[in-house]
């Protein structure tokens, strides 16, 4: 027996768990969030190294140059301020140092440097980090091939306009990106929107001063090409061309935008100069000066080539997720175009005067209820379904549900004392164990299913079973609909309900390969149903498994348009979350428990060729990349073209609005529900995306899923209210049949 202390001591011990425990991130969250963050981490960088982040693209006009030394204004074109007394430096007479700013660009410096190589000769290129750390073979190639390299920051911002701060950063920066693709440190530096030396001023002086006391040598030039103008190649090479022999630092550019005039200058330039005895050489060799290349080594080096690493993967990914994002807007408007066509031909299709499925279907069928812990909804189920105008009998599988004051499900019907009820009582197996015992139990040769928690209109089974007029049709969807949808998230609920589900099975339906038959209302040839093995429980989704096996075995599966159920929706995020996780997990075992039906031949390969691909692409695959619409939305309202990605998502959100109101057309819903369209589209869909990421990873790491059971209100009733018949004295026990579980 344990002593008080040592109970006190487990006591806290317990305490200390369940305060850790409640600390602990589900994986549920942890894993989508994971993903969430590094796909945000991904596209910030990329947008780093675009010029989409931090991008500053002002440029000062010329300003005074009182404060600039006058060696410096009518010095040469290399500046050394390192020592504090500025002085600058001219290029000999015959050599002449080739300059080219803004790369490397992955198509013009390859053409730049194959030219040089051709002709012999050397140059210097300033790059721009974020052009570096997305072309560090271009850099080492340059290395390799004998140039030099200076940084021309990491943004290409005005300094002029910058803080020191934000200096030491764009040099540093731009540093990183050099030993990640070179391995080495420059210590030459041209300033974005540079030109002469005599063109320094109040401004730009300061900053050259500051470049100097960290330590590197500012470089302008005293030839300008003016190649960027694109004025033609004979005006290029005069403008290129030293005077009197002279030697000169050329400005050119590699980059930013078309330079095929720059190429083709090269090409007469190089040899025309060479023969007059020119020289192209780097700038330290033109000085007579030591490399500016410095190699990098240790935790630096590596530094870099982290940095560049991470660069290509994020270009990679999301070059990938870009060519996504395109394939899904394809599907998305393609899918929204199917089924507003698809729709309009079944509506048009079913509510002609002369259309019929066959001869009406009078004969009783049978309605089965499995129900644990239904004890809120479960009076309300039956009465609707006692009111009903076509001849039925009423089976409630009470599937273990909890007896006594917790629950007693079962005890409730019984109470009612309904005529043509029976209740069957089973120890707890499952809803597909419930369904298949509710069919053995059942008289008729039509079975329809419903949930406990769902609320039949008088009409609803007399619409579901005319389409077996049809000796083809093995099974038949009804409308489901959203009882609650007076808060906000059933609001939500009920625009998925009408537009995301009832359109999808129109447009199914008319395709030939209706993917389920809901829970909450349908219908099956019991025939059918026998030749498949009934309801399985290999899948949490048993009714998507059961429809796909009745395609498979070649009946028709439609859909009821009138056949309108009123079930209870989730009213929590949380109870949301656990059914959609059952449902988008129970559909990607159905797929995969069916995909050798896209191998087969007769109707299991006619669906296996079109309704597997609809379903895994349309309810799977598409939801699963869909999330990249909203990440590109935020991404572009914060750092690209907010205007254009305002107009682009507004675009597709009329085109949703479109569809929905069609769709509450046809349903004879009232557009009110609609107002609140654009906030689920913000809120609601990225809470769905999560949970099909979620499913994801549980069916890729091999998790197993239990059926999760919702907490009921019972507050759903059919339009007008569920009718509550008056007993009659011959209502006795005796109409309600009790029976043991087979």
């Amino acid at each position: 027996m344990n002593s008080p202390a040592t109970r006190g001591r487990n006591g806290r011990s317990r305490k200390a768990s369940r305060g850790r425990s409640r600390f602990r991130l589900p994986m549920r969250y942890l894993l989508p969030t994971t993903f969430l963050v590094a796909l945000l981490a991904m596209l910030m960088l990329r947008g780093y190294v675009h010029n989409e982040i931090l991008a500053d693209h002002r440029v000062r006009d010329a300003d005074f140059h009182t404060r600039v030394p006058k060696d410096v204004r009518s010095g040469g074109p290399v500046i050394d301020a390192r020592s504090g007394d500025a002085k600058t430096l001219r290029i000999p007479d015959g050599r002449i140092v080739l300059t080219f700013d803004d790369g490397p660009d992955p198509v013009w410096t390859p053409k730049v440097l194959d030219k040089l190589k051709e002709y012999d000769a050397h140059g210097v290129f300033f790059v721009t980090g974020n052009m570096a750390a997305r072309h560090p073979d271009l850099v080492e190639r340059m290395v390799a091939e004998g140039h030099e390299i200076g940084l021309h920051t990491f943004n290409h911002p005005d300094l002029s306009y910058q803080s020191t701060e934000r200096i030491d950063w764009e040099l540093s920066q731009n540093q990183l990106a050099l030993a990640g693709a070179a391995g080495i440190r420059t210590s030459l530096f041209r300033p974005p929107y540079s030109s002469f030396s005599y063109a320094m001023d109040n401004k730009s002086w300061p900053v050259t001063e500051y470049i100097g006391s960290r330590g590197y040598l500012t470089v302008v030039n005293d030839t300008d090409s003016e190649d960027w103008k694109r004025p033609g190649v004979r005006a290029i090479v005069e403008r290129a061309t030293p005077k009197d022999g002279k030697g000169a630092i050329i400005l050119m550019h590699d980059s930013g935008g078309d330079r095929s005039q720059t190429v083709a200058a090269l090409d007469t330039l190089l040899p025309d100069l060479k023969e007059r005895g020119y020289a192209f050489t780097r700038l330290t060799t033109a000085l007579d000066a030591p490399s500016a290349h410095t190699p990098v080594t240790g935790f630096a080096l590596w530094k870099g080539k982290a940095f560049v690493g991470a660069v290509a993967v994020s270009e990679r990914i999301t070059g990938v997720l870009v060519v996504g994002l395109a394939v899904i807007g394809v599907l998305v408007l393609a899918r929204f175009g199917l089924m507003l066509l698809l729709s309009f031909l079944h509506a048009r299709k079913v509510r002609r005067r002369s259309f019929s499925w066959g001869p009406p279907v009078t004969r009783p069928v049978s309605v089965l209820v499995p129900a644990y812990n239904e004890r809120e909804c479960i009076e309300a189920t039956v009465r609707s379904l006692a009111a009903s105008d076509h001849p039925i009998e009423i089976i409630v599988i009470d599937d273990g549900s909890t007896d006594g004051s917790t629950d007693g499900t079962a005890d409730l019907v019984e109470a009612m004392r309904l005529p043509r009820v029976r209740v069957v009582r089973q120890r707890n197996a499952g809803k597909p164990a419930a369904l298949d015992n509710g069919i053995r139990h059942a008289r008729y040769d039509i079975v329809v299913m419903m949930d406990g928690d769902t609320v039949f209109e008088p009409s609803t089974v007399r619409e579901l079973v005319q389409p077996f007029g049809d000796p083809r049709v093995g099974a038949v969807a009804g409308n489901a609909k959203v009882g609650n949808r007076d808060s906000l998230i059933g609001a939500w609920q009920h625009i998925e309900y009408v537009m995301g589900f009832n359109l999808d099975r129109r447009m199914y339906d008319v395709l030939g390969c209706m993917p389920t038959i809901p829970g909450a209302v349908g219908a099956f040839r019991r025939q059918a149903l026998d030749r498949v093995g009934g309801m399985s429980d290999d899948t949490l989704a048993e009714d998507t498994d059961v429809t796909m096996a009745l395609h498979r075995d070649g009946w028709r599966v439609v859909y009821a348009e009138n056949a309108r159920a009123w079930t209870e929706a989730p009213e929590s995020v949380q109870q949301l979350w656990s059914q959609r996780y059952r449902w988008s997990y129970g559909t990607m075992q159905a797929i995969w428990k069916h995909r050798r039906a896209v191998i087969e031949r007769g109707p299991s390969g006619r669906f296996g060729r079109v309704g597997l691909p609809f379903v895994s692409l349309f309810m799977v695959l598409a939801p699963l990349l869909a999330p990249l619409i909203d990440v590109f939305l935020l991404y572009g309202l914060v750092f690209g073209p907010t205007g254009k990605t305002v107009a682009a998502w507004f675009g597709v959100l009329v085109v949703q609005a479109v569809c929905a109101a069609y769709a509450f057309r046809l349903d004879k819903e009232r557009m009110t529900h609609l107002i609140s369209l654009p906030l689920q589209q913000i809120l609601y869909r990225q809470l769905m995306y999560v949970v099909l990421l979620q499913s994801w990873i549980t069916a890729l790491t091999g998790g197993r899923l239990r059926w999760q059971k919702l907490r009921r209100t019972g507050a759903v009733e059919a339009p007008g209210g569920s009718p509550q018949r008056p007993q009659s004295p011959g209502a006795t026990a005796g109409a309600v049949e009790r029976r043991p579980s087979v």
